[in-house]
């Protein structure tokens, strides 16, 4: 078989699944319908297709997470692209085009945050994708329908090409609900799932004919790229002055080589709590729990909760999703509405749509437990081998105290360590350094003190993360 490359997005930011999505951890970086994460599971299902190390897109803001979880699999990246914007992703695939130095490699393009439920059926009809890439054809992946939905575009099948493979006659936008009735009835109407597979060369050719100046910026911003650690981090001004655009506008709807594979493998593309109750294991009455969960005389609910009990009584067709800092409590056929809660929030410049009151970094994480006028608690994880940057704040001071491992502790010119029930005291506008040279996780509760205790208060002089 020729050398398949999968080229994995990540970019995107679920909002539909808050509270438990946020902007700075979205969906596809959260274990929603088994214990690994959806990106985790995307990766998965490669294995024994003999694809290559996959090249993943992702958000700058999340580089260091997909990392770890790439790492937790103890597998690799080809590369791990950083998108300084969003660019929709016909950019981001233009890219990962540029990036071959075989234009006959094939691309296989998937989302990072789908569920299949059948892997084996999925790499039977890859193979059907490989044999019409070869032939130099742009083949799109249309999902079997399981019903009239009118939440995502569809596929026009034409005649029959391959053994399954059809060429496409038309993408067709969202329909209403009638005309989705009417696609389902004729039996040639597929879901856009947005899964893609072509050479490398055909895109870009493609690309040349149809929109010219976003491959122009797209090779800009790679020939200006720069390499951090595992990262290749686009030039942000060329990228900037890309067009952004779907792979569906840009390219396929223009193609005269597209050709469609239909898919029947319990593929869901998890676009709300009510979609991630549909492919999820259920009791037997048809409630899906996770966590700490209680109920009686309850049913078809969807609970989500790992940090307290959670207990249900009389409840019907209902999402409650708690988290440490938000409580979602929905019909279940009314969560769609979860996005005007989050645009609420945002228009109160509320936290709670950016981050967890957990929030992860590159060195292990931190946990903010007490917050009020003047001071700030916060339980930080610091991970074995891990060093924080070199760093002073303008209007807060912090006392450290060590309650496991042993901490390395830099603090103006002095270097010494803190053990387990020591503690010691970082004054306002003193550089200063947290490190772990143990081998076991280093654990420690802050308290600042100070008129400002905000994030962006920081002045980093040296970070081996690349964030100085």
């Amino acid at each position: 078989m020729p050398k398949v490359i999968p080229v994995i997005l990540s970019g995107g930011s679920g909002t539909r699944l808050w509270p438990l999505s946020r902007k700075q951890y979205p969906k596809q970086l959260i274990s929603l319908v088994n214990e690994t994460t959806m990106l985790q599971d995307t990766l998965l299902r490669t294995d024994g297709f003999d694809a290559s190390d996959p090249l993943i897109i992702c958000n700058e803001d999340h580089r260091f997470l997909v990392a770890e979880q790439i790492l937790q699999l103890n597998k690799k990246a080809a590369s791990i692209v950083l998108e300084p914007c969003g660019r929709n992703t016909a950019p981001a695939i233009a890219v990962a085009a540029l990036m071959q130095e075989d234009p006959d490699s094939i691309l296989l393009v998937l989302s990072a945050d789908h569920v299949i439920m059948d892997v084996d059926q999925f790499q039977t009809i890859l193979r059907e994708g490989v044999i019409q890439a070869e032939l130099d054809m742009m083949v799109v992946f249309g999902v079997v329908p399981n019903g009239p939905e009118t939440c995502y575009g569809y596929i026009q099948a034409g005649e029959l090409l391959g053994e399954t493979s059809r060429r496409v006659d038309s993408f067709v936008e969202k329909p209403d609900l009638a005309t989705a009735e009417k696609y389902l009835a004729e039996g040639n109407y597929f879901w856009n799932g947005g899964m893609f597979m072509f050479k490398a060369g055909r895109f870009i050719d493609e690309l040349k004919t149809h929109h010219p100046e976003m491959l122009k910026y797209c090779q800009l911003a790679l020939d200006k790229s720069e390499t951090d650690l595992d990262f290749t981090r686009l030039d942000k001004d060329a990228f900037e002055k890309c067009p952004s655009d779907s792979i569906d506008y840009a390219v396929m709807e223009h193609t005269k080589k597209a050709v469609v594979i239909p898919m029947d493998v319990g593929w869901s593309d998890v676009g709300s709590w009510s979609s991630l109750w549909d492919v999820s294991e259920k009791d037997s009455e048809g409630n899906r729990f996770v966590g700490d969960v209680l109920s009686t005389d309850s049913s078809n609910n969807y609970v989500y909760s790992r940090n307290r009990l959670v207990a249900l009584v009389g409840m019907e067709d209902t999402v409650v999703v708690d988290t440490q800092d938000a409580i979602l409590i929905a019909s279940k056929d009314k969560v769609q509405e979860v996005k005007d809660i989050v645009s609420q929030l945002n228009k109160l410049n509320r936290s709670e749509t950016e981050n967890h009151r957990q929030v992860y970094r590159p060195w292990g994480y931190y946990d903010s437990i007490d917050v009020d006028e003047g001071f700030q608690v916060k339980r930080i994880t610091v991970n074995p081998g891990a060093t924080l940057s070199l760093q002073k704040h303008h209007h807060r001071a912090e006392h450290w105290i060590v309650v496991s491992g042993t901490a390395e502790v830099t603090c103006g010119d002095k270097v010494f360590m803190v053990s387990k029930n020591e503690s010691t005291y970082i004054p306002i506008g003193e550089k200063h350094r947290l490190s772990n040279p143990g081998k076991i996780p280093l654990k420690l509760i802050e308290v600042q003190s100070g008129d400002y205790l905000g994030e962006d208060d920081i002045v980093r002089f040296d970070d081996v993360y690349g964030r100085s």
